[in-house]
């Protein structure tokens, strides 16, 4: 069974803190990423999800993080919960970070 609460590490040392998930599958937490193009310095940002809550524990996942801390930008997650032959958690996910633009002329090269 996965459960999402706790302390996640991605492969580039990007870390992500989920707290409680309720009854409907709510849950809010922390990203820390490790890697930016931004000219601040990384700070943890606020994110906000949702984990569709399946019996077989393969539960699939969507969250948003705010990076208003350090860059004009929002991400959003999708992904799914997946226990490895190791019986460890492994999570397996996609993403698209949107950048601020001047205008819709710049709209083209806004969406990573």
């Amino acid at each position: 069974q996965c459960n999402l609460a706790g302390l996640w590490k991605n492969d580039l040392g990007s870390t992500m803190q989920v707290h409680n998930v309720d009854n409907e599958g709510n849950f809010s937490g922390t990203y820390h990423t490790a890697v930016s193009s931004a000219k601040q310095p990384i700070q943890p940002s606020p994110l906000r999800g949702s984990q569709h809550l399946d019996e077989d524990g393969k539960c699939t996942f969507g969250f948003v993080v705010n990076w208003k801390s350090f860059s004009d930008s929002t991400t959003v997650f999708v992904g799914q919960c997946f226990v490895d032959d190791k019986e460890r958690e492994v999570l397996q996910t996609a993403w698209l970070l949107r950048d601020k633009v001047d205008g819709v002329d710049s709209n083209w090269k806004a969406t990573k």
